[in-house]
């Protein structure tokens, strides 16, 4: 398995941020190796929101779809992902945002495996370097429209 945590404090305000992490068919524009975003549907109750959606990711010809189903918790401030179908033995990943005056302290946890034994060792490989651009991608969107 393939694991990592990123903390970083990003200038926009919590929800602003957590908007962008919910609005997952966007992320093709701005996400490294995203090719495409659907939300399958959308449910929300007074304290969670619950989305089923596919991404597919990698490039080119060697791409992969995935379905996860995301839960946002209100009263939390906490985005918890999990795999439901797809290349995926296992993906378990929370966002936690903490507002820190007019910025939001973001902290993003990855647990996942994947099906091709292949895939999963060169994943492991360059998984930090690729979960720093992923992460970088997230703030520099948020700087864009936020900003």
């Amino acid at each position: 398995m393939s694991s990592a945590s990123i903390k970083k404090i990003i200038a926009c305000k919590k929800n602003q941020l957590i908007d962008l992490v919910l609005d997952i068919e966007k992320y093709p524009e701005f996400v490294p190796w995203c090719l495409d975003g659907k939300i399958h549907n959308k449910k929300e109750s007074e304290d969670l929101i619950e989305i089923k959606a596919d991404l597919k990711v990698g490039k080119r010809f060697i791409n992969e779809t995935y379905t996860s189903l995301v839960l946002f918790h209100k009263a939390s401030d906490r985005i918890s992902v999990t795999n439901i179908d797809g290349p995926l033995t296992h993906l378990k990943n929370e966002w936690k945002f903490k507002e820190i005056n007019n910025s939001t302290q973001l902290e993003f946890e990855i647990d996942f495996e994947l099906k091709n034994n292949i895939l999963n060792a060169i994943m492991k490989r360059s998984f930090n370097f690729g979960l720093s651009r992923i992460a970088d991608a997230f703030e520099k969107r948020a700087l864009e429209i936020y900003k």
